[in-house]
């Protein structure tokens, strides 16, 4: 997917024979995924997609499940998120770039829920998914959380706010990393301003989807935003 992640837990002996075997299968989701969406390669299942070379009913049922997916975000958002994007040749096609990688790792966290006394997170590409067993020490105060860093956009060397995390999931869109990347389908045309946008919220999938429409549609997105239960957001 282009970028690195990592998986940490925390556990009385992180060397268990279990846990190894969760983490080595989350990695497998995480390949899988990537090697049906992926458009940074050519022999993927999205690409020879877009490419005509097959059809939707010859993929893995999860290319189909991505596109309603998209089009779920695209009605939540109000337009503001989309998987029908420029391709490169002047027209534009289904890409899911925009959801695949919180999706993937929503999925590949399910091999690491099961982990008795174990607390884990999963981090990809600075977004991150956090979870914890149910015999983990409780919640609140008495609870390690994740301390996940928010990076100033205007200087990457400095972190803007810190979010616990115990449970759950923090996305962030902007610029500051990958340049103006973030298409915007009321202008046509790649966001290049400025700053980001951070949503906190149960899912990865959805907190990277929000991220993102918030970026790109501005007041009008967080108006329907604001309608979203347990799922809060912060701009830099």
């Amino acid at each position: 997917m282009g970028m690195p992640i990592s998986i940490h837990v925390r556990a009385a002996d992180p060397a268990r024979r279990d846990i190894e075997k969760a983490v080595s299968a989350a990695y497998a989701e995480l390949t899988r995924m990537e090697d049906i969406f992926t458009t940074y390669r050519s022999d993927s299942q999205t690409s020879r997609l877009r490419r005509g070379e097959i059809a939707l009913g010859e993929c893995d049922p999860l290319v189909a499940q991505a596109m309603e997916i998209g089009e779920q975000g695209r009605a939540l958002t109000g337009g503001a998120f989309t998987t029908d994007l420029p391709d490169g040749a002047g027209g534009r096609s289904f890409d899911p770039t925009g959801l695949v990688k919180g999706w993937a790792v929503d999925r590949a966290s399910e091999y690491l829920a099961g982990l008795a006394g174990v607390s884990w997170c999963v981090n990809a590409g600075g977004d991150v998914l956090a979870g914890r067993h149910r015999h983990v020490p409780p919640l609140g105060p008495d609870a390690a959380p994740w301390r996940i860093g928010v990076e100033n956009p205007r200087d990457r060397a400095q972190i803007a706010r810190v979010v616990p995390l115990e449970c759950g999931a923090v996305a962030t869109s902007g610029t500051a990393a990958r340049g103006a990347h973030l298409y915007d389908p009321a202008t046509g045309s790649y966001a290049a301003r400025d700053g980001s946008s951070t949503v906190i919220g149960p899912t990865l999938l959805w907190a990277d989807i929000w991220a993102t429409a918030l970026f790109v549609g501005g007041a009008a997105a967080r108006e329907r935003f604001d309608a979203q239960r347990d799922y809060a957001a912060f701009d830099l």
